[in-house]
């Protein structure tokens, strides 16, 4: 392996490790919603139905943060309603990799033929359901989680109102550093301007009544939702930016969760780890260089005598 074709490898493996990291954020479970009955077609119908909605919102996730969409004959009850949605900050490549994964994630948690599933992840969620499955109210609580961590300070109440007016400036998305507390809030792509600002504000009162002392907090409602973290050094850092906001509750199913505090946790350490790779591979990569030129001199050298 000649000199100049090493620099290049590691430079490579620097690529993959930033890109591990993106993805980790991005496609990190929060968590499902899974109804209990399947489908009852012998036909299959349903089950191809639901695939060409998955190829059908996959497709629309690179060009959209936000897409919903019918697939078969709405006059039968093999018909399936469903959508997407990306955090508002992502950009159209970063929302395609996260929607792609939720598929699979669908068949992991809830099966593959359940009759209405949702599943959110860090950066977006997916939900789907059969024509006819039940509405739920657009406040209704679907996911909670405050840290384990408490703090003191005043900083929650400013960015709580910061994010309620933000919403409503901002096409019904607001992420930003108030008082130290990084915060976040989204509603459903379809929702109207005075809807969004008063899904969020439910959302952020159920954020005071549940999380109020804590030093992060989750609110997923049914269209929208609100999350937070505190850090005084004014930096979104590894704040709680999760999530894609709204769509359907699933009723007839548990709702489960895989975050929390530990998935910071374990995405930090991740980041250190792979930083630390990374820092080894240029140590490396470095040594070999100063040994090439260490050779290539001493060969010079050599020749004179």
């Amino acid at each position: 392996m000649s000199p100049s074709t090493k620099p290049h490898i590691f430079i490579l493996i620097l690529s993959i490790c930033s890109s591990t990291i993106s993805s980790v954020d991005l496609t990190t479970f929060i968590y499902k919603g899974c109804a209990n009955q399947r489908f009852q077609d012998p036909s299959g119908i349903s089950s191809q139905n639901l695939k060409s909605l998955y190829q059908t919102l996959i497709t629309q996730s690179s060009s959209t943060n936000f897409f919903n969409t019918t697939t078969g004959n709405t006059q039968l009850p093999t018909s399936i309603t469903g959508c997407f949605q990306c955090r508002g900050d992502l950009s159209n490549s970063d929302c395609n990799t996260c929607v792609k994964k939720i598929p699979e994630t669908i068949n992991k948690v809830c099966g593959g033929d359940t009759i209405a599933a949702r599943v959110q992840l860090d950066g977006c969620y997916l939900r789907y359901e059969v024509v006819g499955f039940p509405p739920a109210s657009a406040t209704d609580v679907l996911f909670k989680h405050c840290g384990s961590g408490r703090v003191s300070g005043s900083g929650l109440e400013g960015a709580l109102e910061q994010v309620v007016n933000g919403v409503g400036n901002g096409k019904g998305y607001y992420g930003g550093v108030v008082d130290g507390v990084y915060v976040i809030g989204q509603c459903e792509g379809d929702l109207s301007g005075s809807d969004c600002v008063n899904c969020v504000r439910s959302a952020a009162a159920n954020v005071r009544s549940a999380c109020a002392s804590a030093s992060s907090g989750q609110i997923y409602l049914q269209e929208c939702y609100v999350s937070y973290n505190y850090n005084p050094n004014g930096d979104s850092g590894s704040g709680s930016g999760t999530g894609g906001g709204g769509g359907g509750v699933i009723q007839a199913g548990a709702t489960e969760t895989g975050a929390g505090d530990g998935r910071h946790s374990t995405q930090k350490t991740v980041a250190i780890i792979i930083g630390g790779l990374a820092g080894l591979f240029l140590g490396i990569a470095f040594l070999l260089v100063l040994k090439s030129a260490f050779k290539k001199k001493k060969e010079k050298h050599s020749s004179y005598y």
